[in-house]
């Protein structure tokens, strides 16, 4: 491809073409709130037109900022955080900021790591999945005063920013629900709750609700499993050789809860009638499974909307509420039902052979 000789459009460009200064240019690309709408779509256009691109360089240097945000997700095989994604870019871009993504694998050591990384490349702020990161890393944060804001778990500690829901509360909703639905041999197929607050939080709010009810959640109705379907498939496998074997799966995520579906069928286990399941975020494919998914719906680009709002507000020095609750809400589908009926045991069993 031919490399053009025309030198580069410059900011006086761009400015004598809107017929307005630099001054008024600067601002429409570092705070396009400050100016007057059809001002500041005029210098847009210029800009268009012109095809000038800013220094980031140069900008850093005058805004003692560089314009980015980092943010760090466990993993992007994942359709909940492909949403967060989505989500938090497209809103953190209405206040023209742009958006950098660093992945964990769920290791706190690579999470530190990558915030580590992140500052180093100027980030003006972070947000970070949950509240179980390294304290070493959270004070470091503290000691550079870079703006954080945690997502997806709430309450949050005292020093936190947050905006999450309460992830114990939930499962306490789903716990009743299938109580009321007769179940007594309940199940958790949870995810790996090692460094990871939020299954640590699901896995608790199971074990309390049944504790209320009388119940427990002894150690062969708990297993741990990657969040990954042959994980699940194997983690159901497994929980149904347990005597007597559960009549329903409490799952810690919706790909859980998939895998157990499948492994499910692979047993012929009839879905609800002889075991019920229930995932948790409510992706788009749980609606269109067979049979449909009971699942804890999580309004995620609500919740990334929320977080990005409160950077922007951080880097604009704007008040706003230290963490706010999420409302989440169970979605009843076709994957629970009634518990089946005990077999019969005695000499009446007997006699009816």
């Amino acid at each position: 491809m031919p490399v053009s000789d025309s030198p580069l459009p410059r900011i006086e460009e761009v400015a004598h073409a809107a017929g307005v200064s630099t001054a008024t240019v600067s601002r429409v690309l570092n705070q396009p709130e400050a100016v007057r709408e059809k001002l500041r779509q005029k210098v847009e256009a210029a800009i268009q037109r012109l095809g000038y691109v800013p220094n980031a360089g140069a900008r850093a240097m005058k805004l003692r900022r560089s314009g980015t945000v980092g943010a760090i997700f466990p993993t992007v095989d994942n359709a909940i955080f492909a949403k967060a994604i989505d989500a938090l870019q497209r809103r953190l871009a209405e206040a023209n900021l742009q958006l950098l993504l660093a992945t964990t694998d769920y290791n706190p050591e690579t999470e530190a790591s990558q915030a580590l990384n992140l500052l180093s490349c100027g980030v003006d702020a972070l947000v970070l999945c949950g509240c179980s990161q390294q304290e070493s890393l959270l004070q470091r944060l503290r000691q550079r005063a870079v703006p954080t804001v945690h997502v997806m778990s709430w309450p949050a500690p005292p020093e936190c920013v947050a905006v999450g829901f309460d992830n114990a509360r939930a499962m306490t909703q789903v716990i009743r629900y299938l109580l009321d639905l007769g179940h007594r041999q309940i199940a958790m197929l949870a995810g790996i709750t090692a460094d990871n607050d939020r299954a640590a939080a699901r896995v608790a709010g199971v074990r309390q609700a049944l504790h209320a009810a009388g119940l427990d959640l002894p150690a062969q109705r708990l297993v741990e499993r990657k969040y990954a379907l042959a994980a699940a498939r194997e983690g159901l496998g497994t929980l149904m050789r347990a005597r007597p074997a559960p009549t329903a799966i409490v799952c810690g995520n919706d790909v859980l809860a998939f895998g157990a579906l499948l492994e499910a069928q692979k047993l012929g286990l009839a879905v609800p009638a002889q075991l019920s399941i229930v995932g948790f975020d409510d992706l788009e494919l749980a609606a269109h499974v067979q049979p449909g998914l009971t699942t804890v719906r999580v309004p995620a680009e609500e919740m990334w909307r929320k977080a990005a709002d409160r950077v922007i507000s951080a880097l604009r020095g704007i008040e706003a509420p230290r963490d706010s609750e999420i409302e989440v809400a169970l979605v009843v589908r076709d994957s629970t039902g009634p518990s089946p009926p005990r077999p019969r045991s005695g000499p009446a069993a007997k006699k009816s052979r």
